[in-house]
């Protein structure tokens, strides 16, 4: 059975993202079970709107007085119903909601396509429904739906990340949780995210084109693992991309990963060559894993975009400075730029002889308490930088961990020093901000420190000043690439 796909308004995506009140449906008292979950998380995330819940007896769960049925519900009350309920049950469900003015349905429930035979049935049914009683219906199959300007969290999954830009749609809802826990761990932000599920009659394509109108969003991060109809996805996503940036990691690129993609939303993933080319004519940053799709995402919602391909590195040592120089020649977009006389001259002048006179600008320890700060702004005010990558912040702040955790720098007058360090990183964390913004050229600061030590006072820094400190200099080159072509697409169209 072939329904055709259907046209939504921002009003049907408000009743998903900003429900004026929503009903967990099929609540359970034992803390394992998706109803529990589903209503503890949006009563801990600080929902705005009102709550309610249905348990057959009636139980009071989490200070909830449960209804015994929809039936219960007063009339217009809630927008949203999240059903945890058995499938062969939720087509009587969903239209009990439907009488009672639920506008959009998110089911989390499994038991559809994905498991084959009587469940691909019910999964046409349920979209049918959908169709008859004008309610938007996510899902099937889905862990839920998280939006922060509203504080809901309407998951069966942890976390609830932090408020910020990125909105997230993915076909699968561990890997909508992975982002969430790295946005969580980096400090930048979500606006809204949804696990699509089975994508039955609302799928990613649909929700790119909410989020590419939505204010409270800047960039779109996706993951899928098929498209039913490659022509339409992409022509709609092409559109969403004169808009907004997209960023797009996709499962089953093998043969055994396109394998594992069917027996999990129960579709046959695309030609991954095919795909790839897609991609590229629509605009589209493809990243090749979960932590690249995250960096990428995070460039485009705490950074400017470049406006040409020459970068300079910027390192307090030289090693960190030649595998970042490495990152930037294998990039076919980018250039690791010959420094201009002009800019050379006024580098050497705030560094001793041995400095590196070339890019990368290696510090070689040389810098005094405001050289940093100094030749970051320096680089960004010159015509023929597009972009700079800052290296070896939180260093001093290290050195300072290791002394108070060694225990043989007892007298007071040591605190000054450690303290000192700590200023000293903070101030060239927020040099790099205060230098992208000021300039509106990017400036990416990479540390494995942002990792291994989130609490180190440079990189503590960075997320107060909503920037993102990157794990690594190679991480930071590809999301400066994929910013780059995207600055280029867009540059095109635009002209187009």
């Amino acid at each position: 059975m072939t329904t055709p796909r259907p046209t939504f308004d921002r009003s049907s995506f408000d009743a998903l993202f900003e429900p004026r009140g929503v009903v967990v449906a099929g609540v359970s008292t034992h803390p394992g079970k998706f109803g529990f979950v589903a209503l503890h998380n949006i009563l801990a995330s600080g929902y705005e709107g009102a709550v309610f819940a249905t348990n057959l007896q009636g139980e009071t769960v989490l200070g909830i007085e449960t209804l015994r049925s929809v039936d219960e519900l007063p009339d217009g009350a809630a927008d949203l119903v999240v059903v945890c309920t058995p499938a062969a049950a939720n087509a009587a469900l969903v239209r009990a909601c439907a009488a009672k003015g639920v506008r959009a349905a998110f089911i989390a429930s499994g038991g559809y396509a994905e498991a084959g035979g009587d469940g691909v049935a019910l999964q046409d049914d349920l979209v049918a429904l959908g169709h008859e009683l004008g309610m938007i219906v996510a899902g099937p199959n889905g862990q839920g739906l998280v939006s922060t300007p509203v504080g809901l969290c309407a998951q069966i999954v942890a976390p609830f990340p932090p408020k910020g830009s990125v909105a997230i749609a993915s076909q699968s809802g561990n890997l909508l949780s992975s982002f969430g826990n790295l946005s969580r761990a980096s400090g930048v932000g979500v606006s809204r995210a949804v696990s699509a599920g089975n994508a039955a009659m609302v799928g990613i394509a649909d929700y790119l084109e909410y989020f590419a109108n939505d204010a409270a969003t800047s960039v779109a991060l996706c993951y899928l693992e098929h498209v039913a109809d490659g022509r339409d996805f992409f022509t709609r996503v092409a559109a969403v991309t004169r808009r907004m940036p997209v960023v797009l990691f996709k499962g089953g690129a093998t043969a055994g990963g396109a394998q594992a993609a069917m027996s999990h939303t129960g579709a046959l993933a695309a030609d991954d060559r095919i795909f790839d080319g897609a991609c590229r004519q629509a605009g589209v940053a493809r990243a090749a894993t979960i932590e690249e799709a995250f960096d990428t995402a995070a460039m485009f919602a705490t950074q400017p975009l470049p406006s040409g391909p020459n970068v300079v590195v910027v390192t307090a040592a030289g090693g960190w400075g030649v595998v970042t120089a490495d990152a930037i020649t294998r990039d076919r977009g980018l250039e690791l730029v010959e420094l201009p006389d002009d800019l050379r001259s006024a580098i050497d002048e705030l560094l001793p002889p041995r400095w590196s006179k070339g890019n990368p600008v290696d510090l070689a320890g040389g810098e005094t308490r405001d050289t940093i700060p100094m030749v970051l702004d320096l680089l960004v005010d010159h015509p023929e930088v597009h972009a700079v990558i800052y290296l070896g912040l939180g260093i001093q702040s290290n050195q300072a961990r290791l002394m108070r955790e060694g225990g043989l720098m007892t007298d007071p007058a040591n605190a000054r020093i450690m303290d000192y360090h700590e200023r000293q990183d903070r101030r060239f964390a927020q040099a790099a901000t205060d230098a992208s913004v000021r300039s509106g050229k990017p400036v990416l600061v990479a540390s494995e420190l942002g990792v291994a030590d989130p609490d180190n006072a440079g990189v503590a820094q960075v997320r107060d000043t909503g920037r993102y400190c990157f794990p690594s200099a190679e991480r930071a080159v590809r999301a400066l690439s994929h910013a780059h072509r995207y600055a280029v697409h867009l540059a095109s169209t635009t002209q187009g």
